[in-house]
């Protein structure tokens, strides 16, 4: 029996260590290229020149102008491109992305792409192959180093050693020639560029032009040279070669084809980019402002208790958070203030500042465990004069009109659910990033996002987030004889509900992630 249970112990054993990575891979440190090294990076230099030291901003909250900028970054890199992400889904937006970086790489631009480890979940081998281009590397963030063959042994080895497995480099950054950028709070996939037909994450991003890239590119190597970042050639047994990469880029130029013939609408509104360019026009509309790019440490991660602030994004972007005098506008998908949170938010309400909150309704949320971490919470910012909004179910809409934050479609119908992370704070300053205003942010994922001095840009988020609080699209959340009700509007008319809006399910998940104590973790 004995020797049994050993055999058996040892296949087990020998089954979870399948995909062990080796990982005498060589990891070269390299450094952003400078700007200068190439005529479109030279340009914006140019153009960013009388401004003297001030960066170009130009808010991307449609959909389909996100990815027609991302797009388009791509076809005017001439030197190098770094993009760094937490989620990469497969669909036509990604596919005609991976399409354009190939090309990219053919020309002999450098890419440089960074992935959180989560990503590649099953999909080792087919990440590699796009690094077997001479001009592509991908390395991955805070990699599992055992069970990565299987889902299952992949859950056992994040289970074993959950305390570090769970912090997660949450990070969304497209830099093309270090000289303009992206960042916000998009991930790559067709739920983000309003191209998946059951659901739109309703979202902000921000192009950057000029010095805040060369910023953003400090952000990307102090990530891509970290130790925790690993070349995904560590983790497969075989290199993948050239042939492999050629019959990849035979199938995916099959699928684009068969996307155009079975979608067509759907292929012409996101090849916009090639049809209609945007980016020169986009670059005389620029609103030209002082600006501070503010990232986490990558080292955050490695902190066996909570990390040392001054490891943190939030560290940074205090000052601006304390010294609100007059009105402090917050977009959070995933709100769970916590108690300081709640400390700080009441305090400032108590102080005389207006303080407005937008975060997703339970009906709307993708993560209804958030919400369970968030409701216990409403009450008392209410009682103090928080301003609570929180965004409806939003079902598609065919009609071509609406804000531009909540995107519509001529090709089908989806659900909306809120993505967005902005403050603006007394109408003066803006910060779009990916942070949201929840312990997961705070302390275990890392972040990027850009605070950008300029009352003009802070108007435009201002009315962004305006425009998602309006009656029609979210519910008020008040209270009325000391109980939570939600205020909303109804073709035309303004109405009450009592009962928290949402599926029993929902409910029943927001209720178990609170009754379990998982707040710190959300």
């Amino acid at each position: 029996m004995r020797v049994r249970q050993s055999l058996l112990a040892l296949v087990l054993l020998t089954m979870f260590l399948g995909g062990c990575a080796s990982f005498d891979v060589q990891r070269e440190p390299s450094q952003a290229l400078p700007a200068s090294t190439s005529a479109f990076g030279r340009s914006v230099q140019a153009q960013a020149a009388p401004y003297e030291g001030k960066s170009g901003f130009r808010l991307l909250s449609d959909s389909t102008e996100a990815f027609t900028a991302r797009a388009e970054l791509i076809r005017n890199a001439q030197s190098s491109l770094d993009l760094q992400y937490y989620i990469v889904h497969d669909g036509i937006s990604t596919r005609m992305l991976v399409e354009e970086l190939l090309k990219a790489a053919d020309r002999g631009v450098r890419v440089r792409i960074l992935l959180d480890d989560t990503t590649s979940d099953g999909l080792d081998r087919t990440i590699a192959t796009l690094a077997a281009h001479p001009q592509i590397q991908i390395r991955v963030f805070n990699p599992l180093h055992l069970g990565r063959s299987t889902g299952v042994t992949r859950t056992m080895g994040r289970l074993f050693n959950l305390s570090q497995q769970h912090r997660r480099m949450h990070n969304k950054l497209w830099l093309a020639d270090n000289s303009m950028a992206i960042v916000g709070g998009r991930n790559l996939g067709d739920e983000y560029f309003d191209a998946e037909p059951n659901l739109n994450f309703t979202d902000i991003d921000i192009l950057g032009v000029g010095p805040v890239a060369e910023q953003l590119g400090h952000s990307f190597d102090q990530y891509w040279n970290s130790a925790l970042s690993k070349p995904i050639d560590a983790f497969v047994s075989s290199k993948p070669t050239a042939k492999d990469l050629e019959n990849t880029r035979t199938r995916l130029e099959e699928s684009l084809e068969e996307s155009r013939k079975q979608n067509h609408a759907l292929y012409q509104q996101l090849m916009k980019f090639a049809t209609e360019p945007r980016l020169d026009i986009w670059r005389k509309e620029l609103i030209w402002a002082w600006n501070q790019a503010l990232w986490d440490a990558p080292s955050k991660v490695l902190a066996k208790d909570e990390p040392d602030p001054q490891l943190l994004l939030t560290t940074q972007l205090a000052p601006e958070l304390n010294g609100v005098s007059k009105e402090l506008i917050m977009v959070s998908a995933y709100f769970v203030p916590g108690q300081p949170g709640l400390v700080f938010l009441t305090g400032r309400a108590d102080a005389g500042v207006s303080v407005l909150l937008l975060t997703n309704a339970l009906e709307a949320t993708d993560v209804p465990a958030v919400h369970g971490g968030y409701a216990p919470y409403r009450k008392a910012l209410l009682e103090h004069g928080v301003q609570l909004f929180e965004l409806r179910r939003q079902p598609g809409d065919d009609s071509g009109s609406g804000p531009r934050l909540f995107s519509s479609r001529s090709y089908g119908e989806s659900d909306s659910s809120l993505h967005s992370k902005a403050i603006v704070f007394d109408q003066k300053k803006s910060f779009i990033g990916s942070f949201n205003f929840d312990p997961r942010s705070v302390l275990w994922n890392t972040e990027v996002g850009v605070l950008v001095d300029s009352p003009e840009l802070a108007a435009h988020v201002r009315e962004l987030a305006l425009q998602g609080m309006a009656p029609p699209l979210s519910y008020q959340v008040k209270l009325e004889k000391d109980k939570v009700v939600w205020v909303t509007e109804d073709d035309g008319k303004m109405h009450t509900v009592t009962k928290e809006p949402g599926s029993w399910w929902r409910r029943f998940n927001a209720w178990l992630s609170n009754t379990v104590g998982l707040e710190r973790m959300l």
